[in-house]
């Protein structure tokens, strides 16, 4: 028998809130996920993106608000009456079972999603799901004989076994080493898209939030900053707060008149029309910066193309990429940007900089 994907559930928050000893951690939070979509919770530590995922879960008390899987109510149902599937943080496996074990633990009846009653049954089911994580060679190997990463796709398997409308992962990858961690996480997302499943990704890491999720959901304060896809999120942040969790940022006071802004670069164009006192944001690749070694060198710039000057303060080796701190007229920004080869750029080096794309401007 073959992986036969169950259908992914449409998930619903409504005005969803809760908290601890009365003091609210997700405040008033709404959010829909559709069927077989993948969406990835970004947010600080204390932002309260645990606490929303375990709400979801059932583990712990909505105090206000609903939640529903597929037009049913579940924020009442216990949690293993929701029919979601969990994937806790590193895994957590039971270490005196051997994988097929662990992966039809939640099959033996009398679990609520046990539809698969017989023995035969649910053998066949272990067996379908393994070899859609590629592990059945290992169905008689205990935890402790497999790599971090089969750990955590025992772990989904082990999820997506009962046939749950909905997977909740929590922080999946953060035990992994960073070697392993980009492979696993592309690897999961794969599988869980084979799978059809819903998907949502609770993380504090944007890498991994960017780059496995259809939308990412930020999450500031308890409360839903901006929902978007990764493209739009990265490139449109609604916040400065938004900016910083998504991507590295260069941040300048500015005052906007219109289609420009005043800043210490001089007037730069902004992707949308604003007046007054605020900031602009800029990506790092946004930005060209070459070394001046003395005045009057010739950069590569017309005079018209130079827009300001900076001072670098610190610089650390990336390969391709070099963290550069800069001053702007008294002001310390740490941003990585590409420094063309050739040019030499060391701690007091005077640096050209150039917008190469309208700034992001949010008013104060």
């Amino acid at each position: 028998m073959t992986w036969k994907p169950s259908p992914g559930g449409v998930l619903e928050l409504d005005s969803v809130s809760g908290g601890y000893d009365g003091s609210p951690v997700v405040r008033g939070v709404s959010l829909r996920v559709e069927a077989g979509e993948s969406v990835a919770v970004l947010g600080a530590s204390g932002s309260g993106k645990t606490t929303m995922l375990r709400m979801i879960a059932g583990l712990h008390p909505v105090s206000s608000g609903r939640i529903l899987l597929d037009g049913r109510r579940i924020d009442r149902l216990s949690a293993q009456r929701r029919g979601i599937g969990l994937v806790p943080q590193q895994g957590a496996l039971f270490p005196h079972l051997d994988v097929a074990h662990n992966v039809g633990f939640g099959l033996v009846p009398p679990g609520p999603l046990a539809r698969w009653r017989g023995r035969a049954e649910r053998a066949e089911r272990v067996r379908e799901v393994l070899d859609l994580v590629r592990l059945a060679d290992r169905a008689g190997d205990r935890p402790s004989q497999l790599s971090g990463g089969q750990q955590q796709r025992v772990a989904l398997a082990r999820a997506l076994a009962p046939g749950a409308g909905l997977i909740l992962l929590d922080e999946p990858f953060s035990a992994l080493d960073a070697a392993l961690r980009g492979a696993v996480r592309a690897e999961v997302a794969a599988l869980l898209a084979e799978a059809g499943a819903t998907s949502i990704l609770v993380t504090h890491d944007r890498s991994e939030a960017m780059a496995t999720a259809d939308r990412v959901a930020v999450l500031i304060d308890g409360e839903l900053a901006q929902v978007d896809t990764p493209e739009r999120l990265y490139h449109h942040p609604v916040s400065r707060g938004v900016a910083d969790l998504s991507g590295e940022t260069v941040a300048l006071p500015a005052t906007a008149t219109g289609a420009t802004a005043e800043t210490v670069l001089g007037t730069v164009p902004l992707d949308s029309p604003a007046e007054g006192r605020g900031t602009v944001l800029w990506r790092p690749e946004s930005l060209e910066v070459r070394g001046v070694e003395a005045a009057g060198l010739d950069v590569g710039y017309d005079d018209e193309e130079i827009r300001g000057h900076a001072v670098c303060t610190a610089v650390e080796f990336g390969g391709a990429r070099t963290l550069v701190r800069m001053r702007f007229d008294g002001t310390d920004q740490i941003c990585a940007v590409p420094v063309p080869t050739g040019q030499r750029v060391g701690a007091g080096s005077r640096l050209a900089v150039r917008p190469l794309r309208p700034a992001v401007f949010h008013a104060v």
